[in-house]
């Protein structure tokens, strides 16, 4: 079997014990809150979590950095200079330019170790979707696939996560150019909770507004219900990522609306890594899963 490692950046949210037990390693990426500059480098704890979205609660500003085909070349070549390949799954490129920094890194390490693969992937997901990607790698690695045949692989699967998710604060979204700030004011007002996605091309877009959070999250449900593909379901053991921003208690009961489409799946609940985070706010809650995507 070929001898290679799996990488995912820090904007991604995996099952700790899952990438304990099969060595996924994890690129660090930066954020700041209020004034403090911080390195996530792992999926961090729920007290850890609890903390960084209480601190939003009150009020700092919390801001991500992308990263540089510098520092992919410094991590990897660690790898690579000892023969061992790597696989990388990057966040969507449609939100940022962390995989064409990737795709600049790989030219550069093919010339100083062209018998070592290095394949980026562009996962066009986010959060708990990239957790989902890398869980398929893993398995493709245990059947024997090379790191090439599994990075083409993934590229395929990449189409089918679906991400269905609202935020409680509009402002986020605002501070992140997503949304106007005049929208973001009346929506607030008016407790609107929009529900968002990404598109096939990895873009987030706002696809439905519902008043109040019962009546959003019962629309989270209803459209895993109508997106979800049984096949894929079956192939990877019916794997559903519920993620949350520091609010469990929204994330089970999302659970149980799920559970009533499908008594048979393997949720996941899990908090919101601080990456992401920055720019959905507290209270946010995201369904991942296989699917059919919603187009813009």
């Amino acid at each position: 079997m070929q001898n290679y490692v799996i990488y995912m950046d820090a904007s991604g949210d995996i099952d700790p014990a899952f990438a304990a037990e099969n060595n996924i390693k994890i690129v660090p990426m930066n954020y700041t809150l209020g004034d403090e500059e911080l390195l996530c480098s792992q999926m961090e704890s729920p007290e850890v979590l609890h903390k960084y979205y209480e601190i939003q609660r009150r009020g700092s500003l919390t801001h991500t950095s992308q990263i540089t085909p510098g520092k992919y070349i410094s991590i990897f070549s660690e790898e690579l200079k000892k023969g061992i390949g790597v696989l990388y799954i990057s966040l969507s490129s449609g939100l940022t330019q962390t995989y064409d920094s990737a795709c600049l890194a790989a030219r550069e390490l093919a010339e100083d170790y062209p018998d070592v693969p290095f394949c980026p992937v562009n996962s066009l997901a986010a959060t708990g979707g990239m957790g989902l990607l890398t869980e398929a790698a893993v398995l493709n690695r245990s059947a024997g696939m090379s790191v090439e045949e599994n990075a083409q692989d993934l590229r395929g699967l990449a189409d089918r996560l679906c991400h269905f998710f609202m935020v409680d604060d509009l402002m986020y979204l605002k501070r992140g150019g997503r949304i106007p700030a005049t929208t973001a004011l009346l929506g607030s007002a008016l407790n609107i909770k929009p529900i968002l996605t990404i598109d096939p091309v990895g873009k987030l877009i706002s696809i439905n507004k519902k008043r109040g959070v019962k009546t959003a999250l019962k629309e989270l449900a209803l459209a895993y219900k109508t997106h979800r593909d049984p096949a894929l379901e079956k192939k990877y053991g019916s794997r559903i990522y519920i993620m949350h921003g520091d609010a469990e208690a929204l994330a089970v009961t999302e659970a149980d609306l799920i559970r009533q489409y499908n008594p048979d799946a393997r949720i996941h609940i899990m908090g919101l890594s601080p990456v992401i985070g920055a720019h959905t706010g507290p209270g946010m809650i995201a369904v991942i899963f296989y699917g059919t995507r919603v187009s813009g």
